[in-house]
């Protein structure tokens, strides 16, 4: 049985992306505008290091962009290989950034708050490649989009891990101590985390090579 898959987000630099991918990331989240949470970096940043990265690692473009239009010319600037929609749609559809993104993949983050979160999953899973369950609340004031360093109902991450149809990364909170309850709750293809892996806003290897131990102690 494979290891589950890891992408390692909040890359801020060329080095920050060199010391993930040589301890086992194989994708990397590149974090454009936010109205809260860690790792922002502008466009000119996200589009080098797109560019920069091995073949082999997918590069995911963090948008809290709501109109595909929007989303669509910020990706024909940055890309990456893959979007990470971090709200809910206002304008446009997922069919609309296929047709004008062929080949990029499409992920739709999922915020648990209760048993709607599973609707809201069941209802996009169709249109996207992967589902990525998450931690913030889009329904207060100052959005929270990701990186909280919380934890969630991972019961309600199993039910759509079961039910969505589409593989599932899981995120929020997640660390060495419980990973292998995350693996064992929910089921993930693959685990997403920020905070865990930093030490005053710094990739820290000590904390990699031990998030990365524990992942492959679960095979």
């Amino acid at each position: 049985m494979a290891a589950p898959l890891v992408k390692i987000c909040c890359i801020k630099s060329a080095t920050e992306a060199r010391t993930a991918i040589a301890h086992g990331a194989s994708a990397l989240g590149l974090v454009s505008q936010m109205p809260s949470g860690p790792g922002v970096i502008d466009e000119a940043l996200i589009t080098g290091l797109a560019a920069s990265v091995p073949p082999t690692t997918d590069t995911f473009l963090l948008t809290a962009l709501t109109e595909t239009d929007a989303i669509i010319d910020q990706h024909r600037r940055c890309r990456t290989t893959t979007i990470q929609i971090v709200d809910a749609l206002t304008r446009g559809t997922h069919r609309d950034l296929r047709r004008a993104l062929p080949g990029i993949k499409l992920v739709q983050v999922i915020h648990v708050r209760g048993d709607e979160s599973s609707d809201e999953a069941a209802a996009v899973a169709p249109e996207v490649d992967f589902i990525l369950l998450d931690s913030g609340n889009p329904r207060l004031a100052v959005k929270e989009l990701g990186g909280t360093g919380r934890t969630h109902n991972w019961a309600v991450s199993r039910r759509i891990v079961e039910t969505c149809g589409r593989p599932v990364f899981l995120a929020g909170g997640l660390r060495p101590a419980n990973l292998a309850a995350a693996y064992a709750q929910v089921g993930p293809y693959g685990f997403d985390l920020c905070n865990s892996v930093r030490s005053n806003d710094v990739l820290d290897e000590a904390k990699l090579a031990a998030f990365f131990t524990a992942v492959r102690a679960l095979t």
